[in-house]
């Protein structure tokens, strides 16, 4: 959709960005485009094709006409003007990286054809960017060469990850044998008459260069060496650190003068004193002593396998720095991540502005050629502050209408709207007496009650029965459910479980209660429970009351009138994908929709489909759902149909756009062949690098931020199309992330200052917490419900034994 215009509701500011403009003369370039083919083909990830380019385009500058292409790292070559030949082959060789043991280190040999296909010139690229022209093969040509343009150099030097490269300068060590690395991101962004580049801080973990035998220690938790002096008899120990260093690029250190590079297959059960090499049928102990006069410290460990019959000992390995860390990360490890990334929005604007002396764009020689010059100041642009809704609360209470005063409020003095009641509930503890005693239990429960009657809910059992794990999840919420119903004697409506940390136990819980049981569970933490802290219990009430069909708070009308003027159907859809590798595994897809005027209150449906694709497949049936729970309700047909979508990549626009508005439109004629409501298909994206630095302290959060409510739809923005960024929610910690609206398709004839104003008051309605949250809930509540769906099945991840059927059909037991 083209922008209706631009809102004008709020205070106008201005702020900072990390966006920094591109300053060439664009009109006037002209790039030429090669294709490169690279024989033998390596995956990309390996980055060997860059190594063969970069030693091509050095030694052969002569037959180039001394110019210096840039290139992908794929197949595409981009230079400031024509090579001296159209067509023609090269041959490169490079030395080998991982040759098995006992090999000569030769060089292989690559051939690299380079094969032009056309000259363009950025007059499109530069008509987009006013406004006067579409997105043509020469915009979009343009934009992926001034992006190879800016990254040549800089993908060169150091480890890339997509747009993201990474230093070891700046490094620290996490436990188990990685570290975190400090990372930057670099995209060429078209935005309102400039094209502008993205530069972002990031962090990725590597696993820790130098000996090997010093990430095992790590690995171990021990304190060093001699504390291995034992072996690793247990094979738990060897199993977990097979699984760590396996496919982890090594090089031998018993020759200093001719190391060689390997990759770890596994290691040897036995030690290197009792593994025997079969050509010589000693022992490699002996070996390394007799061949290299090498004697070995830890003979009592295994040796690593790095092809067949090559067996490496563990201390003559070094680990090869530079390799990423893709698992994933454990608790310990996740909470020092977020400490080396969490950083206040000063910190972070200061870090993103030196990165410019490692991207030095001023002295980039590719930059100079093309006669591109970028910005070393981050843009300024224009935002506004959106007013802040009134919520509302149950009139008997003290304070029953409030003002959000910075994206947050409290449950002080206030009742909840509705109030659901609690008479068949049961307690189960995961815990056993000695490590939570039911006195402990009891207190925390007499809280509770308060809280809740404080807050309006009515709690009919004080006493309800407290159960204790068996062993045997399932077995334990059973029982729990049985104690709880002949405890009130009614069907039981809640089971609270209190859990010793967050673990394995919490899926299973909810896979349990949602698909075999059938009853709503909420789960405690032990030590939450010990300490009976107010605002935690408050929360907790504030969960269960909408579990159990209560509406915690409301807009008034005229904040959300497009919803209570006439029947509204708010829908948010997201999937939520396999980890990365696991292609075996399935993605999940939610729909949730409003099911009232107040759109306090939704409704979800889910389906299994093939991983990693973004079309949701099964979107009719589910829409379907949702409209005739919505009828069934009201008795009335929505007329209007604001749908949100979370999560898909631009790359991906028109083709979701095409499939899942065809399927919403298909599911209103199956229902009735003249039913067509009015629909707005919106994009929503929060995983962006666009972040946002106030200027002045008057418009500063309490962390540094930017206020609740920050809307900007100009400068950084698409040239012409509907779109804003808008930071809707308060900072807790690090640097706020806006969230990207889109609207690709609108019959409801939305002007900027409604759909921005709607979207930013409806992040006041989630039920969960008494803060603004940063997505619309529609899309916050579909990303829960697709989390959560990852939980209702025995799917094996790892081996993938189990059909999408049996998947299917615990989607379906879903109560």
């Amino acid at each position: 959709m083209k922008r209706p215009g631009f809102g004008n509701k709020g205070v106008p500011i201005k702020i900072q960005t990390n966006f920094f403009e591109v300053t060439n003369k664009i009109p006037k370039m002209k790039i030429t485009h090669y294709d490169v083919t690279i024989f033998p083909e390596v995956p990309p990830r390996l980055n060997i094709n860059r190594k063969v380019f970069n030693h091509f385009s050095e030694e052969n500058q002569v037959d180039l006409g001394g110019v210096k292409p840039v290139f992908d790292g794929i197949k595409n070559m981009f230079t400031h003007k024509p090579l001296p030949f159209k067509d023609r082959s090269f041959y490169v060789e490079l030395e080998e990286d991982n040759m098995p043991m006992g090999s000569k280190r030769p060089f292989r040999r690559f051939t690299i054809r380079i094969r032009k296909t056309r000259d363009f010139f950025m007059e499109d690229l530069f008509r987009f960017l006013h406004a006067k022209g579409k997105m043509t093969w020469n915009c979009k040509m343009a934009i992926t060469a001034m992006g190879v343009i800016i990254s040549h150099e800089i993908f060169t030097n150091h480890p890339t990850i997509r747009n993201l490269f990474y230093t070891s300068q700046g490094a620290i060590p996490l436990f188990g044998g990685i570290e975190a690395w400090p990372g930057y991101y670099q995209l060429v962004r078209p935005t309102m008459g400039k094209m502008m580049i993205n530069i972002d801080s990031s962090a990725t973990t590597f696993y820790e260069g130098g000996p090997l035998i010093q990430m095992i220690v790590k690995i171990l938790g021990l304190r060093s060496p001699n504390d291995l002096r034992k072996g690793l008899s247990d094979s738990k120990d060897r199993r977990k650190v097979e699984k760590i260093i396996k496919n982890l690029r090594i090089s031998d250190n018993h020759i200093p003068e001719n190391r060689r590079n390997f990759k770890i297959e596994k290691l040897t059960r036995s030690s290197a004193s009792d593994t025997t090499i079969n050509r010589n049928k000693i022992d490699v102990e002996t070996y390394f002593q007799k061949k290299y006069k090498k004697r070995l410290l830890y003979p009592f460990l295994p040796c690593v396998v790095v092809g067949k019959n090559y067996y490496l000992p563990i201390e003559v390995c070094d680990v090869i720095p530079g390799q990423q860390h893709i698992r994933k990360l454990n608790e310990i490890q996740t909470a020092d991540m977020i400490k080396f990334t969490c950083q206040p929005p000063s910190a972070r604007a200061n870090k993103i502005l030196a990165s410019l002396n490692i991207l030095d764009y001023q002295n980039n020689e590719y930059l100079k050629q093309f006669g591109m010059e970028i910005s070393n100041d981050m843009t300024v642009v224009n935002a506004r502050i959106l007013p802040t809704p009134i919520i509302q609360y149950h009139q008997t209470s003290k304070e029953n209408r409030i003002e959000p005063k910075g994206g947050e409020w409290n449950l002080r003095d206030k009742r909840v709207a509705t109030g659901a009641t609690l008479g068949s509930w049961s307690v189960l503890a995961f815990l056993n007496e000695k490590e939570l005693p039911d006195n402990i239990i009891i207190a925390f429960l007499r809280k509770f009650f308060i809280t809740c009657q404080d807050t309006g809910m009515n709690i009919l059992n004080r006493f309800p029965p407290i159960c204790r794990e068996n062993g045997n999840t399932e077995e334990s919420l059973r029982k729990a459910w049985l104690r709880a119903g002949n405890n009130a004697k009614v069907k039981p409506q809640l089971i609270l479980c209190i859990l010793p940390h967050r673990s394995v136990l919490y899926g299973e819980i909810k896979r349990v209660s949602d698909t075999v049981i059938g009853v709503a569970t909420q789960c405690v933490l032990s030590k939450k429970a010990k300490t009976l802290k107010k605002q935690y219990l408050a929360n907790i009430c504030l969960k269960i009351n909408v579990k159990l069909g209560g509406e915690n708070s409301f807009l008034i009308p005229e904040h959300i009138q497009f919803v209570a003027d006439e029947p509204t159907i708010l829908m948010g859809a997201d999937i939520t994908h396999p980890s990365l590798g696991g292609y075996i595994s399935p993605s999940y897809a939610a729909l949730c929709g409003s099911m009232n005027a107040r759109a306090s209150r939704y409704v979800a449906s889910l389906r299994v489909q093939t991983g990693h694709t973004e079309i949701i497949k099964d979107l009719k049936d589910m829409v379907k759902e949702l409209l005739k729970t919505f009828y069934q309700t009201h008795r009335l047909k929505p007329k209007k149909i604001l749908f949100y979508r979370n999560g898909v990549s631009k790359s991906r626009y028109i083709d979701v756009l095409g499939s899942e508005l065809t399927a919403i439109k298909g599911a209103c004629k199956s229902l009735e062949t003249n039913y067509e409501p009015t629909i707005t298909f919106v994009l929503v994206k929060k995983r962006r690098h666009t972040r946002f630095f106030p200027m002045e302290s008057k418009y500063t959060d309490r962390t540094g931020n930017c206020l609740p409510g920050t809307v900007v739809e100009t400068d950084i923005t698409h040239p012409f199309e509907f779109d804003f960024y808008l930071l809707s929610h308060a900072g807790i910690t690090g640097t706020s992330r806006p969230t990207h609206y889109q609207v690709l398709y609108d019959e409801n004839g939305f002007d900027a200052d409604g759909l921005q104003t709607l979207s930013y008051n409806l992040c006041h309605t989630y039920a969960r917490c008494t803060r603004a949250v940063s997505l619309v809930p529609p899309v916050y509540y579909a990303h829960l419900a697709a989390t959560r769906a990852k939980f209702y099945s025995s799917y094996d991840f790892d081996t993938g034994e189990t059909t999408f059927e049996a998947v299917k059909e615990a989607l379906r037991k879903v109560n």
